[in-house]
């Protein structure tokens, strides 16, 4: 069987017709809970998982950069002083490039910004972490790139720096207005633990998940339903906390308190409120989260996990059927807790379950799907794993 880090070491060969100077990788991530806090300064919860990235990588001596990727028929190949000319340093921008080329592109663009020089470079980039299915698959490209440049361009930068360039990257290349989780838990995560992580200071913190000695799993529900952040949904939920910060005199909702809510409610219309409110106490449960996870374990926050969809699905109104009928059937049949994880509009729910209650919850699960029509689920387990490195 055919790995993605083989796949992408073939391709690169296939392009260039030799080796490349190494391959490098990086993770996409589950978010156990912390949804849409990320770019109001808050709190998040995500880990990284087995599922990877991988960017075959060489250097060229003509000043040009060429990325291809199994899951795209032709490369894209650009001078590197053109950089400049794609990207409009503006969020919500559309990519002057393929969607899937501006991320490897972008970030190669913000690593120019931030002061890093090179040479040209061929990336050959494979994965499995699913695309669109909320698992961060854009995040992983640019943690791959961005750690091979790194390198080969001998920027020296540290992984939080890295972070910094993939979110510049899928904000201003892309025109996906998204926060600095997925990039920060792409680089920095590890084995059995998740990222706690403040998004206003950056500060992050390891805390332990134990699944393994508690005889849990995290069941990835992916509903196949695909979604765009650079498109819709996601940038008017942004746009409405960033009214409800401005009504409350606040920076961000970050500085806004679960005893300030009714305060809040007087001021606001109804759906600017109900968007502050999840913001508000998702920041506040994963505190919460974070406070039984080292003082309890992981069975101690079933009862968050659910909290957190139920506003997702009330008061962010990001849920859809898919999701709402995976978490629902997950619960009936058994998880300690589920919900949806990622941006919403699509993609996948966790569920939190007994390791022998594995098989049982993904049957129901798909069985519910088939009996509401829905196209069949791809459900996984995922355990907490390594950040971005080098692979050869």
């Amino acid at each position: 069987m055919t790995t993605p880090q083989d796949a992408a070491r073939t391709l690169f060969e296939k392009l260039t017709g030799h080796a490349p100077a190494g391959v490098w990788s990086a993770p996409g991530r589950v978010n156990l809970i912390g949804e849409h806090t990320d770019y109001n300064d808050g709190f998040v919860l995500p880990f990284a998982i087995p599922h990877r990235t991988y960017a075959a990588v060489g250097m060229r001596e003509d000043g040009r950069i060429r990325v291809a990727s199994t899951f795209a028929e032709e490369a894209v190949e650009v001078a590197l002083d053109e950089l400049n000319t794609l990207f409009p340093t503006a969020t919500g921008a559309e990519p002057a490039v393929q969607e899937w080329a501006a991320y490897p592109l972008g970030v190669a663009w913000a690593l120019q910004l931030a002061g890093a020089t090179g040479v040209g470079v061929d990336i050959a980039i494979a994965s499995d972490v699913p695309v669109g299915a909320g698992l961060s698959s854009s995040a992983a490209i640019e943690g791959a790139t961005a750690s091979a440049l790194n390198e080969l361009w001998d920027a020296q930068l540290d992984r939080s720096a890295l972070a910094r360039i993939g979110r510049r990257s899928e904000n201003e290349a892309v025109g996906a207005p998204t926060g600095i989780m997925d990039q920060m838990a792409s680089m920095l995560g590890e084995t059995d633990a998740a990222l706690f992580l403040d998004c206003r200071t950056l500060d992050a913190n390891l805390v332990p998940l134990s699944m393994s000695e508690t005889g849990l799993a995290i069941l990835v529900m992916d509903t196949r339903v695909k979604h765009a952040h650079s498109t819709g949904g996601y940038g008017e939920r942004r746009a409405s906390c960033e009214r409800g910060a401005a009504i409350m005199r606040v920076p961000s909702l970050r500085d806004v308190s679960v005893d300030d809510l009714p305060r809040a409610k007087e001021l606001m219309d109804d759906v600017t409120f109900r968007r502050v409110r999840h913001v508000v106490t998702e920041n506040q449960r994963v505190l919460d989260t974070v406070t039984a996870l080292r003082a309890q374990g992981p069975r101690a926050i079933g009862a968050l996990i659910v909290a957190s969809h139920v506003s997702m699905r009330d008061d962010f109104e990001i849920s859809i059927p898919e999701l709402d009928t995976a978490v629902e059937t997950a619960l009936t049949a058994g998880a300690i807790g589920a919900r949806m994880t990622g941006g919403g509009f699509g993609g996948a729910a966790i569920a939190l379950v007994e390791q022998g209650s594995v098989q049982q919850v993904s049957d129901a699960v798909t069985a519910a799907f088939a009996a509401s029509g829905f196209t069949a689920p791809h459900i996984f387990t995922v355990t907490p794993a390594a950040g971005a490195h080098r692979d050869s």
